[in-house]
């Protein structure tokens, strides 16, 4: 049985309304996410389309393409090809990119069976798996540093594992090692207080 289409958020109507880079495109992507009957929400600032509470997609523009960020992309099948991990970090979330009008036209019959995809696969329950804090990668400065340091060894792994993942990610962002060494130091006393890199 389909959907009945969604009820258009006025939130959402105030924030497309000053949008002006993808005005255009920000409406008929809307259209397809309310014609799905998704509650559309304002949520980050962004238009969020959610099924009894659980996000499934937003819309969202950047300066070389709008998007829509599908929560559970990398669940989606994707026959198209069309779905965008946005960095390699990204382990759930996937986006679908549009540069004009035309190109959102042109992929309306995808984004629709993304958007129902979605929606079936918010409907099971299923979630994406995770990578735990040992797949990350452990930059050789910051395993040098805890060798030297037991306190610290035993503060980081004290740290909740998405605390942990974010220095992980932030110290492994670094091109070069002298960064990294410098990341690591910066950060070494916030570790030691249990605090996490946005605490």
């Amino acid at each position: 049985m389909d959907r009945v289409s969604g009820k258009a958020n006025s939130l959402v109507s105030k924030i497309h309304g000053k949008e002006k880079r993808w005005s255009a495109e920000f409406k008929a992507l809307r259209q397809l996410c309310l014609e799905s009957g998704l509650n559309e929400e304002l949520k980050w600032g962004q238009a969020c389309y959610d099924l009894d509470g659980g996000n499934v997609v937003l819309i969202h523009g950047f300066k070389d393409y709008c998007a829509l960020l599908f929560m559970k992309g990398a669940l989606l099948k994707d026959p198209e090809g069309i779905l965008v991990q946005q960095t390699k970090n990204v382990q759930s979330a996937r986006q679908i990119r549009f540069t004009s009008l035309a190109d959102v036209k042109k992929q309306k019959t995808a984004v629709k069976a993304c958007i129902k995809e979605a929606i079936a696969v918010e409907k099971s329950g299923a979630k994406v798996p995770m990578k735990g804090v040992a797949d990350f990668e452990m930059p050789a400065e910051f395993l040098k540093r805890l060798d030297d340091d037991p306190e610290l060894a035993e503060a980081f792994h004290a740290l909740t594992p998405g605390r942990q993942k974010g220095y992980l990610l932030h110290f492994a962002g670094a091109k070069q090692s002298a960064t990294r060494a410098a990341r690591v130091e910066k950060h070494a006393p916030r570790i030691l207080k249990g605090l996490g890199l946005d605490d």
